[in-house]
């Protein structure tokens, strides 16, 4: 196994263990973080944040990891986040209060190491279908139908 693939499995487990400060501690200080609806952020701290808010979110939240793509120094996770919205969300929009519901969705994270630190990380998921998920938005209707 890649020490990046080593690097990359440590942070899904700090992940699945709510163990914020091993996942902040895979990331370099300047580490960039690019996510749905064109968050961007350069901050160790504000990195911390968003990581937390789905810890608090979904307090039984986990990832499962169903492929990974390693070229050169990134490596390509595609997964599914499961968890339930038990807990208040601070989203860029507000908090959203718990709503009790479960959610599943894939998520696409692309990972740039530098010297065993992540110091690019672009994450991809379907916000809208999250919102669905919810009960914040309608669901679309059934084709056909």
């Amino acid at each position: 196994m890649s020490e990046l693939r080593e690097i990359f499995d440590r942070g899904e487990r700090a992940f699945n263990e709510h163990d914020v400060d091993a996942v902040m501690a895979l990331y370099a200080p300047d580490a960039r973080f690019r996510g749905p609806g064109g968050m961007d952020m350069n901050e160790a701290g504000a990195i911390r944040q968003f990581t937390v808010g789905w810890f608090q979110g979904f307090p039984d939240c986990r990832i499962r990891t169903t492929r990974v793509i390693e070229a050169g120094d990134t490596i390509i996770q595609e997964g599914v986040f499961t968890g339930t919205q038990t807990g208040v969300f601070p989203t860029p929009m507000g908090d959203i209060p718990p709503t009790n519901k479960a959610v599943e969705g894939p998520f696409v994270d692309v990972y740039v190491f530098s010297d065993g630190k992540i110091v690019d990380d672009h994450l991809y998921f379907d916000r809208m279908e999250l919102m669905e998920q919810l009960g914040l938005v309608p669901a679309p209707a059934a084709a056909g139908g």
